[in-house]
């Protein structure tokens, strides 16, 4: 039976979508037709390039791999989180970050992607406090094709937001998030948490 937790990060779908029949990188690049202007921009939005593949562990059965997160606020150094750090991800909850209350922000995730294109992916992002759920958010990451020499990470902003402001609005938040695909595959669920503070710490 699904938890609560699971059932808030489930991505919105729209009606009569679906997913595209699968294709490998070369099976794209071949798509080629020197009178369909949209067709090569398509093709360049996802990263195929005539680049040489970036080497990758044939063990390592992920499609998408989240080196770091990082929270961007005007004028100030980056708050950033080092996945490949051991313990990294399970300090995301027991050590939180202050955000300065009314302060705009934004998150960035800097990822790779290996073996074949990744379709849809897509940040679900839902913050409790005290138990209550106060904001559920979902940000469309796009679709990529895997990395290769010239372009060996990506690095995706996400839409501005803005801390709330006010003394009920100061506090402990406690948020869970994933990155999931057009297939519903998870490739990354973390906890985290963060306090709402008068200024900054």
């Amino acid at each position: 039976m699904a938890s609560a937790a699971d059932e808030d990060l489930v991505a919105s779908k729209t009606d009569g979508f679906k997913v595209g029949e699968k294709k490998t990188v070369e099976e794209y690049a071949k798509l080629v037709d020197q009178n369909d202007e949209s067709l090569n921009r398509w093709k360049a939005s996802l990263g195929i390039s005539n680049s040489p593949a970036l080497p990758v562990d044939p063990k390592d059965t992920r499609r998408c791999v989240i080196h770091s997160l990082a929270l961007e606020v005007p004028g100030r150094s980056d708050i950033t989180i080092d996945l490949s750090v051991p313990g990294a991800l399970e300090s995301l909850k027991s050590k939180p970050f202050s955000i300065k209350e009314g302060a705009k922000f934004r998150m960035k995730a800097s990822f790779k992607v290996q073996h074949e294109v990744l379709s849809g992916l897509k940040y679900l992002q839902v913050v409790k406090r005290k138990g209550i759920r106060v904001s559920k958010d979902e940000e469309m990451l796009g679709s990529y094709a895997p990395n290769t020499q010239e372009k060996p990470i990506y690095e995706k902003k996400f839409a501005e937001d803005e801390a709330p402001s006010g003394m009920m609005a100061r506090g402990h938040y406690e948020a869970i998030s994933k990155f999931v695909d057009d297939d519903d595959h998870t490739h990354l669920k973390f906890e985290w948490s963060f306090d709402i503070a008068k200024d900054w710490k």
